[in-house]
């Protein structure tokens, strides 16, 4: 599969989205949806849910993506594929969280952390990865 996490980083570092628009962004194409409806639908959660500093844009983009890629969108059933869902965002959460520490913007970005730009970027780059490596 192409380095998605490159282009999720550019995203990111050189068009200026926020980190859950550049991961989620990134897999538009792939799932056949406008990338300008997932970016405007993603606006409010960079900084942690829109400055909250709660959780992560980068891991919502990335629950976003599973849930995408996963769902089978039967809105007649739609508890067919909830639980897996649930079970792969569980999983990417974990995952995310071995690597990075926490999955909470405000315990991702402290003052004794990384620098916030260079830490955004980092977060990208793992949820993008993590997506990549994941088994659909």
């Amino acid at each position: 599969m192409e380095a998605n996490k490159d282009t999720a980083v550019a995203k990111f570092t050189e068009k200026g989205y926020n980190c859950c628009q550049a991961v989620a962004c990134t897999y538009c194409e792939k799932f056949g949806v406008k990338e300008e409806d997932v970016f405007r639908l993603t606006e409010g959660f960079g900084l942690g849910m829109g400055g909250l500093m709660d959780t992560c844009g980068a891991v919502t983009g990335m629950f976003l993506v599973i849930s995408l890629a996963n769902s089978a969108g039967d809105m007649e059933q739609p508890r067919l594929t909830k639980m897996d869902t649930y079970a792969k965002i569980r999983e990417a959460a974990k995952l995310f969280k071995e690597k990075k520490g926490s999955v909470y913007c405000r315990d991702l970005k402290t003052e004794n952390g990384q620098q916030p730009l260079l830490c955004c970027t980092k977060c990208v780059e793992t949820a993008a990865d993590l997506i990549d490596r994941m088994e659909w």
